[in-house]
């Protein structure tokens, strides 16, 4: 019998956990701060609103993140791939002058902010769980979040989210 009482504990805490992938960002992330490249603050449901219509490609990084750099290659070639997806970089860089140098350094073309609070706090990386980058994130041409997680640029999911119609 005692064998058992671990497998039950188990099976309650999962059934309690909301495995759920959401489709929607929620109020909280909608109006986290960004800054765009002009220092300018704009709130995240305004940036995302301008490519209704289009699929988004979000990629999370930092000018200091080694995965980030090593996947670069792979989001170029994206890009080549899907030349009508919106890339939307979201730097989690604390500096705003290591974040546009690793914009220039890394050669990145695409639309650009910066997540002042960084990776560890504010409602837009509460709300993802951001726990490591680089994080990609599709959100489809009606706004949905097509992919919430893949923290790999090779990760097939990736392209099947772009891919998806």
């Amino acid at each position: 019998m005692k064998k058992y009482i671990p497998l039950f504990v188990l099976a309650v805490f999962m059934a309690s956990c909301n495995f759920e992938t959401p489709t929607q960002f929620s109020d909280e992330a909608n109006a986290a701060v960004l800054t765009s490249l002009a220092g300018e603050e704009v709130i995240f449901k305004e940036v995302i609103a301008q490519y209704k219509g289009k699929k988004v490609l979000i990629d999370i990084w930092a000018s200091w993140c080694a995965d980030c750099i090593k996947g670069m290659p792979t989001i170029k070639r994206l890009q080549g791939e899907f030349p009508e997806v919106v890339f939307l970089f979201l730097s989690v860089d604390k500096k705003n002058s290591a974040w546009k140098k690793g914009i220039q350094r890394f050669q990145m073309e695409g639309v650009h902010y910066n997540i002042p609070t960084g990776m560890r706090n504010g409602a837009f990386v509460d709300f993802v769980n951001l726990s490591w980058i680089p994080r990609y994130m599709v959100v489809d041409e009606m706004g949905a979040v097509s992919l919430f997680k893949a923290t790999n640029s090779s990760d097939k999911s990736i392209l099947d989210a772009l891919k998806e119609i």
